[in-house]
Parts: C-alpha cells; sequence; structure tokens
C-alpha cells in the first residue's frame, strides 16, 4: 500500500469527533484506506452498503448500530442509504451518553454533495470531513524528484490502478473502462437518467476545453440540449469529484472582471483518456498538453492545501493568474503555471499580482531547483510549489 497522507489525518479525526466522512470519486482507495485503520484497530466492522447482505443487516438500523457499541462501524458508499444519515445522529448521541465519544463511525462515500448535505443536515458538529484525491506526487515521487520526474504521474493520472499498471497501454485501458463504467453503472445507479452516450460527449468536450471560462450556451448547443440541461450534467461530474468549477477571483480591483468560472476534468489520466493519449510523446503532441498540465499543477497544489480559497483572476485587458490562493490570516498568493521548463513571466501576471495584493508570486514549471526571479517572482516545480503551499 502506498502511504497517503490523508492516513494520519484520517486518524487524528477519529479520534477527536464521533464521526468521519471520507469523500472522493470511486477506485481512489478510500476502502483500502478505511481497512487499513480497520486493522490497526483490530475491533472495527466494515459494510459495504452496494451488497444485498450489507443492507439486509441494516434492516433495523438503529438496533444493530447499538449492538456495535465500542467498535468503529465502516460504511461505504453510504449515500445509498440517505435515510441512514437521521438514525446515525441518534445512535451517536446514545453512544456519547454511555460514555462513548470520539471514533464510532467512519463513513465512505463518492457523491459529495449527496453526503455533505446529509452530515450538514443530521450531523452538525457530530462529523468532520476529509477527502481523498487520486495519488499526489508527493505521495509517489520523492521529495527531490524534478519537474520531468513528473511526466508519468500527469500521463497516467493518479488512480492507484492506474498509476500503477504494468504499461501506458494498460493504464489507458483501465482508464477506459473506469470512464466507461461510471456512465454505464455509477451515475446511473446514484438516481438521474442520463444517456450515457451524451454525458460521454460532454465528458470528452470539457476535456477538449480543459481549463477554459465554462460556456455552458455553447456547449449546449453542440450537445443539442438546454443550457439548463449541461448546468445539471456538469453538477452532476462535479459531485462525483471528476470535474472541478474554478471559480473567478472577486474582489474589488475597480477593473471589469470575468465572472465565469474555469473548468477542469480534474485527474490528467482521465483527460488523456478521453482524447485517446496514450503516451507522453501523444499528450504533448496535442493541443490540450498545456491545459492539460495546468489542471494537473492546480489538482496538486489543492490537495496540499485544502484550507485556502482556491480563485483564478483575469481581466477584460489581459492580467490573469492561473491560481489564486487565499489564506484566513489574510495572505494571497499568485500562481502562473507554465508547461515551459524555461518558463518566462507574462505581463498579465505582474497586473494580476498587484490587483490582488500578493504576498507571494510563484511561477511553477517543470525545472530542477527552485531560483528566483525578478520582481520577488519564485520559479520551482509542483512538487516544491505543493510543499511550500501545505506549510503555508
Amino acid at each position: 500500500m502506498n502511504p497517503r497522507f490523508v492516513q494520519q489525518q484520517l486518524t487524528e479525526r477519529l479520534a477527536q469527533f464521533p464521526a468521519v466522512v471520507l469523500l472522493g470519486p470511486r477506485q481512489v482507495g478510500k476502502t483500502t484506506l478505511a481497512l487499513a485503520e480497520m486493522a490497526r484497530r483490530g475491533d472495527a466492522l466494515y459494510l459495504d452498503l452496494e451488497l444485498p447482505s450489507a443492507q439486509r443487516k441494516l434492516d433495523d438500523p438503529e438496533a444493530f448500530l447499538l449492538a456495535q457499541r465500542h467498535r468503529l462501524v465502516i460504511l461505504d458508499e453510504v449515500q445509498r442509504l440517505p435515510e441512514l444519515f437521521a438514525v446515525l445522529r441518534g445512535v451517536i448521541d446514545i453512544r456519547r451518553r454511555g460514555g462513548e465519544d470520539a471514533g464510532q463511525f467512519l463513513l465512505l462515500g463518492s457523491a459529495s454533495g449527496v453526503l455533505l448535505r446529509q452530515t450538514s443536515e443530521s450531523l452538525a458538529g457530530r462529523v468532520a470531513q476529509l477527502e481523498l484525491t487520486p495519488f499526489q506526487a508527493r505521495e509517489v515521487l520523492p521529495s527531490a524528484a524534478s519537474g520531468t520526474d513528473l511526466n508519468p504521474l500527469w500521463v497516467r493520472g493518479g488512480f492507484p490502478l492506474s498509476w500503477l499498471a504494468p504499461d501506458d497501454a494498460a493504464s489507458l485501458r483501465w482508464r477506459e473502462a473506469f470512464v466507461s463504467t461510471y456512465l454505464e453503472r455509477d451515475i446511473p445507479a446514484l438516481g438521474p437518467r442520463i444517456p450515457a452516450t451524451t454525458l460521454r460527449r460532454l465528458w470528452t468536450m470539457l476535456a477538449h476545453v480543459q481549463g477554459g471560462l465554462l460556456n455552458q450556451s455553447q456547449l449546449a448547443a453542440s450537445l443539442a440540449v438546454s443550457g439548463q440541461t449541461v448546468a445539471r450534467y456538469i453538477d452532476i461530474l462535479s459531485d462525483l469529484m471528476l470535474v472541478r468549477r474554478l471559480p473567478a477571483w472577486h474582489g474589488n480591483t475597480g477593473k471589469r472582471l470575468v465572472r465565469a468560472p474555469k473548468v477542469y476534468v480534474r485527474d490528467s489520466g482521465v483527460v488523456h483518456a478521453l482524447l485517446g493519449l496514450e503516451t507522453l510523446e501523444s499528450v504533448l503532441s496535442h493541443p490540450v498538453a498545456g491545459a492539460s498540465w495546468e489542471g494537473f499543477v492546480i489538482e496538486q497544489l489543492l490537495a496540499a492545501a485544502p484550507q485556502a480559497e482556491a480563485s483564478f483572476y483575469r481581466t477584460a485587458h489581459g492580467a490573469e493568474a492561473d491560481l489564486v490562493l487565499s489564506w484566513r490570516n489574510g495572505q494571497t498568493w499568485v500562481l502562473e503555471i507554465k508547461r515551459s521548463s524555461a518558463p518566462t513571466v507574462s505581463k498579465g501576471m505582474h497586473l494580476a499580482a498587484t490587483d490582488v495584493g500578493a504576498s507571494r508570486k510563484l511561477l511553477v514549471a517543470p525545472v530542477g531547483e527552485p531560483y528566483p526571479m525578478r520582481d520577488g517572482i519564485e520559479v520551482m516545480n509542483p512538487l516544491a510549489a505543493a510543499a511550500q503551499v501545505c506549510a503555508a
């Protein structure tokens, strides 16, 4: 098992809260992580709620769960039984009165919207939330790795079975099957009746416009559906943590700001699978290469700094920053992401840094050792940048 940074956080949250929700798309490693925690404790119960046998055990959920006192109960794919959340609240409170406060339930789910709504309504004050992402570079590469060492992870993406495949062809086959399984089984299982062919076309179109401004009317015209339908489809993909809508920075600068969000398919390997790109050479020769690298780096940075508010900055007159990170302590970082190993700074980044009052300016590119540029700009590779934002 590859070590995951969220493992320690999970153990800490279970020692503090009665329930912990671990979110992440399918096949990202949530069950593996939960079973490792189960093995560490030695006395825990695991139920996969996709199995009828597990669901039958919860015919009387209150009685069954109260019978598991002093054990950690792990409920996998818990969004399958939304009615369970109201019962969990009462069970948690009863177990608390019996002297059992923390570490009662670990809830795993692949549909963030459903879980977040249920936990905020039913388990407020009783639950902590964590997100497990696909493998990050910091988890599978040495800290001394250079920018070019990131290429295999960029091409394959971070889903464990894609990353660990014996060769690029096997990795691509796994990702193609992953996409098909989501379209044909997982999304319909959540309720929405969406034609798989239409959703595949939308997902592929989003890969083609990776990192572009979200234009729902244009996508709707291409799919021959309404703008509201496109919005609903993108909501579903976002809820499943497969697509990210990066909001525009919304401060007051007195300038005309772009308001539409940028949209990214979150895993670079899925981007390449949707476009049929198997190898590094095929990715580098495709027009999506720069935008795919940008999305890959953004995911690395946001996984390292989940507490930061993320946005991008763009004005009608050309000031632009690929990523703006704002912390509660008042710090604001501006980051520009380049695919070139000899990156240059655009005038737009200087303007953006001035407009948002940046306290730090990073140029992230596939370079070796970090080095400074004029005007206080720091050049570093994604691994080094992730370490910096993690320490902020």
